[in-house]
């Protein structure tokens, strides 16, 4: 059986680290005969701002659609994005605000007590890409990958959800590029 994967390149630039990685692994990914799925964010059209809240539901435009019914299709998500000021870009936290909804990611339980996990049975990858050494920017920040590991894709029932941070991009070396671009094309190949 094939595993179905879907890549969301969260930068609005593929080309970009985080679009040189997605490549590597989609190549990694097809090269083994999974069914690869890619789309990037910067490519999108959709309002990321929630005018109301959760007060009502915007209706959802169809990149938005697209990518829920690509959520529901794929075994495994992997999402490439650049650290922007500790956080991720906030047209990718748009895109969460917008289509993680009760209904689709969730559904919770009667009287407010836990809720139930809608994409249960799928893993993620979450690659970052950062100006600074990852454990610089852990000591001096935190983790700034809970938000999105725990809070949005395990809150949905993804299991495992795997974080690798890659840095410094600005500083680094052809050779080292070379080792993550590897890196990534290995990842594609397990579907990992």
């Amino acid at each position: 059986m094939s595993k179905k994967i879907l890549i969301l390149m969260g930068h609005p630039h593929t080309d970009s680290m985080c679009g040189t990685l997605a490549l590597a692994y989609k190549e990694g990914a097809e090269e083994v005969g999974y069914e690869v799925r890619i789309e990037n964010i910067g490519e999108m059209k959709f309002d990321p701002i929630l005018h109301d809240g959760y007060r009502s539901i915007q209706e959802l435009e169809p990149d938005l659609k697209k990518f829920q019914e690509d959520i529901k299709w794929a075994d495994h998500f992997v999402l490439l994005y650049p650290m922007w000021w500790s956080a991720m870009p906030a047209v990718l936290k748009g895109l969460f605000d917008r289509v993680w909804l009760p209904g689709f990611a969730f559904h919770f339980n009667k009287g407010g007590m836990g809720w139930h996990k809608l994409l249960k049975g799928k893993t993620a990858r979450v690659i970052v890409t950062m100006d600074s050494w990852p454990f610089v920017s852990r000591f001096l920040f935190g983790d700034s990958t809970n938000e999105i590991a725990r809070g949005v894709l395990g809150f949905a029932g993804f299991h495992p959800v795997k974080v690798r941070k890659f840095g410094p991009v600005k500083t680094a070396s052809e050779s080292h590029k070379l080792r993550w671009e590897r890196k990534m094309h290995k990842w594609g190949m397990k579907g990992k």
